[in-house]
């Protein structure tokens, strides 16, 4: 076990902030992170780094996860029972299942992040969340090391929401997350408009999972900055749900304003749309700034601190609230 001193964290992070970990250590094996336990309990977790934007230097270790590797539970006519390894990268995991036809995550392509990431907040995307096929999550309690089931009904799933991002935060370490995908007579998800428009345009009308996968993959790259090149760490804030009659007033103002139901007295209104409104969407600030394509997306262009970054995240909350008098909540974990 190498614990390492005064390490830099730009390249474990996909803002790309560049923060020092007072000490540093990675971990591939279940073994060796359950003996770190043993010594080390008020530790710094990080793994794809895709869902933080950190503002300062880390004093606590810093444990980067990178336990790798796919196995098959079991499978029938129909369905295959997979656990994969916390480490492994979301997408390239997305990819092999779509390659071996296994279906279920295809409309989640190209969301960043690795796989112990995608309960915490229930990974969504393009209709389809990642709870519909989560069966199960094994994590480790940090104080007694031991490892702790939760079957999908324990994780408390909600929209970008469950256990881990409340009563069980900071108590475990989500070690493998365990899928039932489908084999054979795939449940495609293509009602979203995007997804219906980029398959119309491929002239495709009998779409497999692979051309659902190849569908997100150019919408998303159309969009959204590759955070190897500019630093981003996906959507930044929750699309807003809000009551009825709160968005009744608002389509009489703003009578274009997009909206999905979620229920008799709920509606969801798009986060991009409000801050493109307030005319955010494009504005640079240096080495900071709103991405041109996607409001919903704050990026470093360079050398921004999280700092800078967290500052202007707090502006465009404060102007959604006048303006719309909308809470705008960040999604992105704000270190």
């Amino acid at each position: 076990m190498n614990i390492q001193e005064n390490i830099s964290l730009k390249k474990y992070n996909t803002f790309g902030i560049h923060v020092n970990a007072k000490r540093f250590v990675s971990i591939d094996s279940l073994y060796g992170l359950q003996q770190l336990l043993k010594k080390e309990q008020d530790i710094f977790l990080i793994s794809g780094g895709s869902n933080m934007l950190l503002t300062k230097n880390i004093e606590k270790l810093v444990v980067h996860l990178n336990l790798k590797g796919i196995s098959i539970d079991r499978e029938n006519h129909n369905d295959i029972y997979l656990t994969v390894n916390a480490g492994e990268n979301w997408h390239e995991f997305v990819l092999w299942c779509v390659s071996q036809n296994y279906g279920g995550i295809e409309n989640l392509s190209l969301i960043p992040g690795n796989v112990g990431t995608c309960p915490i907040q229930n990974i969504g995307a393009y209709g389809v969340e990642v709870k519909d096929t989560i069966t199960r999550v094994e994590a480790i309690d940090i104080k007694t090391g031991k490892l702790i089931e939760f079957s999908n009904t324990e994780c408390k799933f909600g929209y970008r929401n469950s256990i881990f991002k409340n009563e069980a935060k900071g108590k475990y370490i989500i070690t493998s997350v365990s899928f039932q995908l489908t084999k054979s007579e795939h449940k495609l998800n293509t009602s979203y408009g995007a997804i219906e428009t980029e398959l119309t345009s491929k002239k495709i009308t009998n779409p497999t999972i692979k051309d659902v996968s190849d569908a997100v993959i150019a919408i998303r790259q159309s969009k959204l900055p590759d955070p190897k090149k500019i630093g981003n760490s996906g959507s930044f804030f929750k699309n807003p749900v809000i009551s009825k009659e709160h968005f009744d007033k608002l389509q009489s103002k703003y009578p274009n304003i997009p909206s999905y139901v979620i229920s008799d007295t709920e509606i969801k209104v798009p986060a991009g749309w409000l801050i493109e409104q307030s005319g955010f969407k494009g504005k640079r600030f240096g080495e900071y700034g709103i991405h041109e394509k996607q409001a919903l997306v704050l990026v470093n262009y360079g050398d921004a601190t999280g700092k800078e970054i967290y500052e202007l995240a707090q502006e465009i909350q404060n102007t959604i609230k006048n303006k719309f008098d909308i809470n705008l909540e960040i999604e992105v974990n704000v270190i």
